[in-house]
């Protein structure tokens, strides 16, 4: 499918790649990892030819389809509709559609054979390319990506740069192109929509490349890692799981093999150095100096795991009681996010808040860390509580003057410079990078300093969200050991599943514009909940919830009252699906008859019926599932 031989990508003095070979065989599907600056990103430019190689070929097919997903994709600005700009993927069979439009139009003054012939031609293409279907597949894929009914009919221009980098997604999708190749594709997804990825990324059958830094999105959806280390490209015949046993079974036999070499190296210099001085073994000696020359060395074994090796540090320890919230209700214009819920974060918690977006995690945080004060209710902080809070608009806080150690030394002096260069190391600051001042660094770059920066604070109360975004797996490790040694209190939003099952005692997630609790890890409430999930699918009613307290009296007639509206809508919608499948039934039927070809009036009108009879059967038969899913939900609450 695409063979890469011998390619070298030189940036200045830098070779980036160095005679680096690999082959992507159809269907396989890849993750491509590495260090942050290992030219993953770079990589995946050269393939698609945004870039051309120093030295060296790309081969592939010239029909092939690329599907290119990268983050340069925010930048891409429409005022049309989501829906419209997904659909733009389907290139042929929107252009047929309006041919067709055009065909319609011109029969109702010209019934010549040569027009019709052309219509007939138009429509068997569309119908071999899908043509009817294309919308309800857009609907479809964009939904799952988090999408309502209502979204898919907003601008794109309209949305932030996560949710417009979903859309170009759903856009590569539909394209159904031969090889995807996906940058970093769950950065801005939450969990749900990246559970939904996996699945369809499981069913896809192309090929599929992968940069990411989620290790569980990895090990559920690729089946073969290809690590970009040193100037080449390494393949391993497995998952990210795979990847870790077989890669420290190659090192312990590579430093097995150092070893060795090593000590015999030692012993040959003992003995050139010996015999150097004596005339009768010269030939002897200079024999085994060429030999030592043409020795093709093995390297040691780099550590690519570094530990933390840092102390945090707080003057003073919290109260029981970190944080009560009480009855606080939060809203925006058009928007319930919190009503009435109440919750308490207490000493040594260590919580995940989780969920989809737009349910209001990150107004929750900003909440508990006293950067939103328009509420309705209480949010109190305990006794000797000190806290710092992360979040990617803090990279604002940073004076871009500073150099990076500057930065540091300056917001926690307690901190030792070793201490403070050690934990930089962790966050991929080396050498002499410390002394870069922070207006050159790149956006992730910045990321990675504001947050070594909030650990570097003397509070015992963490709150920090999304700190994994710009964070390479070797960093996210880093990370997941400081928040192990951290003997404080901290609540963090992630959609890093690998960080979370690591670090997280206790599970918040809102439900209902509440604030539900789940009293164990991450793993724990991932089995707990999809027992829940298939209990509401089996309409189980005898099936209680077992965090959730009885809804008193009143709550209980509301819900009878919103069942009782939803089924009266569904079964106006079951009566209009009837009809619509009768309609286009009729419409099939009329079309079958050899005579309607003979006119050409009423040819025009038949086929323009059953053209708009199909996807609104579909669009009905997408929002009766959408209903029904409400009501099993709310029997199962």
């Amino acid at each position: 499918m695409i063979a890469i031989n011998n390619l070298t990508f030189e940036i200045g003095a830098r070779a980036l790649y160095d005679e680096a070979n690999w082959h992507i065989k159809p269907g396989e599907k890849i993750g491509l990892i590495g260090a942050n600056g290992t030219g993953k990103t770079t990589l995946l430019k050269i393939i698609v030819g945004q870039y051309q190689p120093t030295h060296g070929t790309i081969s592939m097919a010239k029909d092939l389809k690329m599907g290119y997903l990268n983050q340069d994709l925010l930048s891409y600005q429409s005022d049309k509709s989501i829906l419209h700009v997904a659909m733009e993927a389907f290139d042929r069979q929107n252009q047929l559609h309006t041919e067709i439009e055009t065909l319609l139009k011109k029969l109702e003054t010209d019934y010549s054979d040569d027009l019709l012939h052309k219509l007939s031609d138009r429509q068997q293409e569309f119908e071999a390319l899908d043509g009817y279907n294309i919308e309800y597949r857009a609907h479809e894929i964009l939904a799952g990506l988090g999408f309502s009914e209502a979204d898919t009919h907003r601008t794109l221009s309209e949305f932030s740069g996560g949710w417009r980098m979903r859309v170009m997604l759903a856009r590569i999708l539909l394209q159904n192109p031969d090889i995807l190749l996906l940058d970093e594709p769950t950065n801005h997804l939450d969990l749900p929509s990246i559970k939904w990825l996996e699945s369809y990324l499981q069913a896809f059958e192309g090929a599929i490349v992968i940069v990411s830094h989620d290790r569980y999105f990895l090990d559920r959806v690729v089946k073969k890692i290809v690590e970009s280390r040193k100037g080449k490209l390494i393949p391993y015949a497995g998952n990210y799981s795979f990847y870790l046993q077989e890669k420290s079974l190659r090192e312990e036999i590579q430093s097995g093999q150092y070893k060795n070499q090593q000590a015999k190296i030692r012993q040959e210099e003992r003995l050139i150095e010996r015999f150097r001085a004596k005339a009768s073994k010269a030939k002897m000696v200079q024999s085994r100096i060429k030999a030592l020359e043409k020795m093709e060395r093995v390297d040691d074994v780099d550590d690519d795991n570094p530990t933390v090796n840092f102390s945090f540090k707080f003057s003073k320890q919290s109260g029981r009681h970190v944080v009560r919230i009480e009855n606080i209700s939060k809203s925006y214009p058009g928007l319930s996010i919190l009503k009435n819920t109440t919750a308490t974060i207490e000493k040594g918690d260590k919580i995940a808040l989780i969920g989809a977006n737009g349910k209001g995690k990150s107004t929750l945080l900003r909440l508990i860390a006293g950067a939103d004060k328009d509420f309705e209710g209480s949010c109190e902080t305990g006794h000797n509580v000190t806290q710092t809070f992360f979040a990617q608009h803090q990279l604002e806080a940073l004076h871009l003057e500073n150099e990076i150690l500057r930065e540091l030394q300056a917001f926690a002096p307690k901190h030792t410079e070793t201490e403070l260069r050690s934990l930089l190391g962790c966050f991929l600051f080396t050498g002499d990078d410390v002394f870069k001042k922070i207006r050159v660094l790149s956006g992730g770059e910045k990321s990675r300093v504001a947050l070594a920066k909030a650990l570097t604070a003397d509070a015992n109360f963490l709150v920090l969200d999304e700190p994994t975004n710009h964070l390479d797996i070797a960093s996210v490790n880093i990370l997941i050991q400081a928040l192990k040694q951290f003997e404080g209190t901290f609540i963090v939003v992630s959609h890093d599943r690998y960080l979370l099952d690591n670090i997280a005692n206790k599970i918040w997630f809102i439900e209902n514009q509440e604030i539900k609790v789940y009293p164990g890890t991450y793993a724990e409430y991932e089995e707990w909940q999809s027992k829940r999930v298939i209990s509401a699918k089996k309409e189980d009613p005898t099936k209680k919830e077992e965090i959730k307290p009885p809804k008193p009296k009143q709550d209980t007639e509301e819900k009878d009252k919103e069942l009782k509206k939803l089924n009266q809508t569904l079964n106006k919608l079951e009566q209009d699906i009837a009809e619509l499948e009768a309609s286009l039934k009729a419409a099939e039927a009329e079309l079958a008859k050899e005579a309607i070809y003979s006119h050409p009036e009423k040819l025009a009108e038949t086929t323009r019926n059953y053209q708009q009879l199909e996807p609104r059967l579909l669009k009905a038969q997408q929002e009766w599932e959408r209903l029904m899913e409400q009501i099993i939900l709310r029997e199962t609450k």
